[in-house]
C-alpha cells in the first residue's frame, strides 16, 4: 500500500471528485476535515481545513493544496480518458506529452492538486 495525502479546501467536493471520476473508493469520513479513499493499493488522504495534516507547520509556514508532486494512474487509452474528463469540464495542467516511456498529461483536482495520467508506450 501507498499512501499520499492532499490538502483540500472542501473534503466533500474532494471526495466526489475522486469517486466520481477517477474510480477511487470511500474508506473512512472523519466529518468534515478528513476523508480517506483508494484505488488499488493506492490510499490518498484528503486533509481539510481543520485536519491535523493541514495545520501550519512548526516555523509557521501554511500548508497548501497545489505543487508539482503527483501521483500517477496509469490508463490503457489516454486520449478517450481525456477527452471524457474534458468534456466533463475538469482541469488540464497541460497538454498530452510524449517521452521515451509513453505519454502523459496532468489533471488538477478541484484544489488543484495534480494527478498524472499515464499511458506507457
Amino acid at each position: 500500500m501507498v499512501a499520499v495525502r492532499y490538502l483540500v479546501k472542501d473534503v466533500d467536493r474532494s471526495v466526489d471528485f475522486y469517486t466520481k471520476r477517477l474510480g477511487f473508493k470511500l474508506d473512512m469520513r472523519a466529518g468534515p476535515a478528513f476523508a480517506s479513499v483508494s484505488r488499488g493499493d493506492l490510499v490518498l488522504r484528503l486533509s481539510g481545513p481543520g485536519s491535523s495534516g493541514a495545520r501550519p507547520l512548526p516555523d509557521g509556514r501554511a500548508q497548501e493544496p497545489g505543487g508539482s508532486n503527483r501521483f500517477v494512474i496509469e490508463v490503457a487509452d489516454l486520449d478517450a480518458r481525456v477527452a471524457a474528463l474534458k468534456k466533463a469540464g475538469l482541469r488540464f495542467r497541460n497538454e498530452i506529452e510524449k517521452g521515451p516511456g509513453g505519454r502523459q498529461i496532468q489533471l488538477e483536482d478541484p484544489d488543484g492538486n495534480p494527478i498524472e495520467l499515464f499511458q506507457a508506450a
